[in-house]
């Protein structure tokens, strides 16, 4: 499966991409703005695990952002379950290189029309540390709202920081 996202493209992972899934993953300035369970550094291992877990994934919940040649960043849905059923946390990120051009805000969109047209979700949710305010704007961009500060609610980096929580809902739901 493959969603165009102008210059660039959400694709299904697949075997070949480790090589740069590390090159790209495997910094910190990408991991600082993450959750711990993105491992630093980003090793061939990780990677290999990455792209195991979601060969064959139905339906497809994670993407690899890419040029025509190499994957460049990742996007996905952790779906909810019992009453939360109709709800992901969505995450995303990107390599350096990139950052800047918009890339981000396209791929999230994208994964915004998936979520809400080919899975049938209702609410999609994403945090991001007070520090990082790009990810704040990339999520706004593409309609989602913030709905709260959570107070010192997560330890990144060895440093308690409040978390921004920001959610869209399906236009013919709200």
């Amino acid at each position: 499966m493959e969603i165009p996202i102008g210059d660039y493209k959400l694709r299904e992972w697949c075997s070949g991409d480790e090589a740069a899934l590390v090159k790209h993953a495997d910094n910190r300035n990408i991991w600082i703005n993450l959750q711990d369970r993105f491992p630093h550094p980003y090793t061939m291992a990780d990677a290999e695990d990455w792209v195991r877990l979601n060969l064959g994934q139905d339906p497809v919940t994670n993407f690899a952002i890419a040029t025509g040649e190499e994957a460049i960043g990742s996007v996905g849905l952790q779906l909810q379950a019992d009453v939360h059923r109709h709800s992901a946390q969505v995450g995303y990120w990107l390599a350096e290189p990139y950052w800047g051009r918009g890339i981000a805000t396209a791929a999230l969109k994208a994964m915004v029309d998936y979520a809400f047209n080919t899975l049938g979700l209702v609410r999609l949710y994403a945090t991001h540390f007070a520090w990082n305010p790009a990810s704040g704007r990339v999520m706004q961009k593409v309609g989602f709202t913030c709905e709260g500060l959570l107070r010192s609610a997560a330890v990144k980096d060895g440093k308690t920081t409040d978390l921004l929580l920001y959610a869209l809902v399906r236009p013919e739901t709200a």
